[in-house]
């Protein structure tokens, strides 16, 4: 079910969200965490939160309503989202990708964007690329999708299924990955709204961690959409290379998701270590040396991520972005940060950790999911080794 209409303010406010408006939404969204894992259901009262508070339109242009945000801006937000409740972010950082990257939209009709950009600023508008196929997997490797858009009378029919279809039963929009049926196929993407006929959701997402993300499988049969809803089709040879402005932002926003699952992690742990007392020592663990060594060993971990993300961050608003293989450098190196971070905390409080009574243990197999993500590690050190090779 789509989002629904929430009362947002008309002109949104310039410059950053203050930094106490952001605690407060970790705080709120933490709230509803353990609850939406356990229920592995759609994070609506998260996302009616975000809309009262107008963050849904955050990446929009401030010419169609939106906050306009930077990329640092965003991935700050996004930021404090992840902390409160990752799956929440991986949904909302989609919606931001499609607004903060405007090479992505910028030959859409420009009607079908204003939509979504008002849809975005009224509280609503959630927009997720289904891309993953059973047969296929993830494009990103190659090869062209089994999904069909057929040309009707009034427009397109698409059939197919999409697995790992992350933020399904909430999204307002699929942006579907699909080849034509014409002699010489195109392959893009065809815009279908979520409730159109022959749209059926699979409850297939049953996974370790990120339960609330729902990324069942969406099957299409003869799902009708209007022909300028085919908003970017080509020639898959006409494809090339990925914009390099959203693959920094991709890498950028799942290192930030997943660094603020360690850093939620990093602060249960911090009142943990100092609330438990043990009989035999008579102090806080926090105040043995061997505990203040690996909780250092945490805060540099996060700290390196922080300024990588920061760095790229700034050079993306400065008109200098580094190059696509760089960004996912850091994707690598700040994931495989936040999974050490919080397996830090695992060590340090043993079964108390791994306990489902704490929130630790959540964390631990949110972060965890950081290792599915595209581009995969395989790619990213390839990429990165031919590129320090010279090849």
């Amino acid at each position: 079910m789509a989002t629904q209409a929430i009362s947002v303010q008309p002109q949104p406010p310039e410059g950053p969200v203050p930094a106490d408006q952001l605690d407060r939404l970790t705080r709120l969204l933490a709230a509803n965490a353990e609850q939406y894992d356990r229920s592995a259901e759609f994070p609506r009262a998260n996302f009616d939160i975000l809309a009262q508070q107008g963050l849904i339109a955050l990446t929009v242009p401030r010419a169609h309503g939106g906050r306009g945000a930077s990329v640092s801006e965003a991935l700050r937000v996004l930021a404090a989202v992840a902390k409160g409740d990752p799956s929440t972010a991986l949904i909302l950082f989609m919606t931001y990708h499609y607004h903060a990257t405007p090479n992505r939209t910028r030959g859409w009709p420009a009607d079908i964007y204003e939509t979504l950009a008002r849809d975005a600023v009224a509280g609503r508008g959630l927009i997720g690329g289904l891309r993953v196929e059973p047969e296929l997997g993830t494009p990103v490797r190659g090869g062209l999708p089994a999904t069909i858009a057929r040309r009707t009378a009034h427009g397109w029919a698409i059939s197919g299924t999409k697995i790992y279809s992350t933020g399904s039963t909430g999204l307002d929009w699929y942006s579907v990955w699909a080849k034509t049926d014409e002699e010489s196929p195109r392959v893009g993407n065809f815009l279908v709204r979520a409730g159109s006929p022959g749209v059926e959701i699979e409850p297939a997402w049953d996974h370790l961690g990120m339960r609330a993300t729902v990324s069942h499988a969406v099957h299409f049969t003869d799902t009708p959409t209007p022909a300028d809803h085919a908003v970017d089709i080509r020639r898959p040879e006409e494809w090339g290379a990925p914009d390099p402005v959203q693959t920094l932002w991709n890498a950028l926003s799942i290192s930030v998701i997943y660094e603020g699952v360690a850093r939620a992690a990093r602060d249960w742990l911090r009142a943990y270590l100092n609330d438990r007392v043990p009989s035999n020592l008579g102090a806080s663990l926090a105040t043995l040396p061997r505990v203040q060594e690996k909780f250092g060993e945490i805060e540099a971990l996060l700290q390196v991520n922080r300024t990588l993300v920061r760095d790229a961050a700034a050079r993306i608003d400065a008109g200098d972005p580094p190059p696509a293989v760089e960004a996912n450098a850091i994707k690598y190196v700040a994931t495989a940060n936040a999974i050490r971070a919080v397996e830090i905390g695992l060590e340090l409080t043993g079964n108390p950790g791994i306990s489902r009574h704490n929130p630790l243990e959540r964390h631990y197999r949110d972060v965890l999911c950081s290792r599915i993500h595209s581009p995969q590690t395989d790619t990213i050190l390839i990429a990165a080794g031919r590129a320090a090779l010279g090849n």
